[in-house]
């Protein structure tokens, strides 16, 4: 790997971590030697980099630093592709519209010897088995979440049971067949997953949720990284 190259995924590296990072680590995923990654870290602090740290200890990337957007290695590039197609092939219609709009703006910028990488990818998703259907409008759902707002619903599980439930609306999970609501339910004082195409009827309330909802989300993680063994 080129120097050049290294710096900037040395960057990458520190950017997309909220903690510090060690030199051994960053050598790991890189390849090279620690010596090579304290050299290479001296010369980004001397081209006046915000990097904090010491070796031993670990660097991060201090707040107000980024980089030129157009910078993407090919595997970046995959991975944008990969991941527009799939939201454009099974996210609801205005999510999808957002995918392809994503798309068309990264390819309007990217350098020309850059661009064929993106328009045919080595990597894509398969279309989905047939159009998924939905009890309530999802971009308004992705608003409420977004809002931390209270969604009241009528529910029906696998076996036609109907219940009304007033859950916290937390976030959705997209499968190939099925989008999935994860919310905070009311009624079981619990976590609860909701398939949007059982729900029969929502409506969207005004309150707002009493607790923070990242807070919640990230409670909900830990109980599936739990139940995981992770």
């Amino acid at each position: 790997m080129r120097k050049a190259d290294r710096l900037f995924q040395i960057l990458q590296i520190l950017r997309r971590s909220g903690r510090p990072v060690t030199a051994d680590a960053i050598a790991q995923e890189l390849e090279t030697s620690k010596r090579s990654i304290y050299r290479d870290i001296a010369a980004l602090i001397g081209q006046r980099v915000p990097i904090r740290g010491e070796a031993g200890v670990g660097y991060v990337l201090e707040g107000g630093f980024d980089l030129p957007p157009l910078m993407l290695t090919a595997d970046e590039i995959d991975a944008v592709a990969l991941g527009a197609h799939w939201v454009a092939e099974h996210a609801e219609p205005a999510l999808a519209r957002a995918a392809q709009d994503v798309f068309a703006k990264i390819a309007a910028v990217l350098p020309e010897d850059m661009r064929p990488f993106l328009i045919d990818p080595p990597a894509r998703s398969m279309p989905a088995w047939g159009a998924l259907s939905d009890g309530l409008d999802v971009a308004q759902l992705r608003a409420w979440i977004r809002a931390g707002r209270k969604l009241a619903i009528a529910y029906s599980d696998e076996a036609e049971r109907a219940t009304q439930r007033t859950i916290w609306p937390l976030l959705i999970g997209y499968r190939d067949a099925t989008r999935l609501l994860v919310a905070w339910c009311e009624l079981r004082e619990d976590f609860r997953t909701f398939r949007l195409d059982r729900i029969r009827d929502a409506e969207f309330m005004d309150a707002l949720i009493p607790q923070r909802p990242a807070i919640l989300r990230a409670r909900w993680q830990r109980r599936m990284d739990e139940e995981c063994g992770e």
